[in-house]
């Protein structure tokens, strides 16, 4: 009776699966930083972009061509003609653009490349005065610029795409109309 006790004790200790607490996936030592570093982890972008831009061309043409023609018959001048063409053209113009975006958006690290760097991307939508407004970002960031409290400037990322974009009343009126767009290919 006792051996059968054993074998069925020992029957039920062998058919339990055996699962460990480690999870090598998930593991960080104690020491370590609480910084991203493996796809899945959430990395915080301080975006701080300034751009300006201006363009200017001044544009001046003179032409004057004339032509002259004469026949004669012996000394008299039987007739004359003159063509005289000219015309004058001064344009110019001068774009200038000024932009600048200041928020902060959370990433997801997407991929860890052979080099150790980071792909990351992520998206932000906030709606002001019913207009939906939308952050994209995407980019590789070096681990060694991510700081102690897992921030890293938007300065820092290479390949960086950063997109905002506004969608409402205030961004549409923004837009030129179609009917001007069709006036500026005629070249009116």
């Amino acid at each position: 009776m006792k051996a059968t006790l054993v074998l069925l004790a020992l029957s039920i200790c062998t058919a339990a699966p055996a699962q460990s607490l480690f999870r090598e996936e998930t593991w960080r030592p104690l020491t370590a930083d609480n910084k991203a570093f493996r796809p899945g982890d959430v990395l915080t972008v301080q975006v701080l972009e300034n751009s300006s831009a201006v363009t200017s061309a001044d544009t001046g043409t003179r032409r004057n061509n004339r032509m002259q023609a004469e026949l004669a018959h012996g000394i008299r001048s039987v007739g004359q003609t003159s063509l005289t063409v000219g015309g004058d053209f001064d344009g110019g113009g001068r774009t200038q653009r000024t932009s600048r975006l200041l928020t902060t958006v959370s990433v997801t690290v997407k991929e860890v490349l052979p080099s150790g760097q980071l792909r990351i991307a992520g998206a932000q939508s906030l709606t002001v005065n019913e207009e939906l407004q939308t952050v994209t970002l995407e980019g590789l960031v070096r681990p060694a610029d991510i700081s102690d409290g897992n921030v890293v400037p938007s300065t820092r990322i290479a390949e960086a795409r950063i997109t905002y974009l506004g969608e409402g009343d205030v961004a549409e009126r923004n837009r030129r109309p179609w009917w001007r767009k069709m006036l500026d290919v005629v070249g009116f």
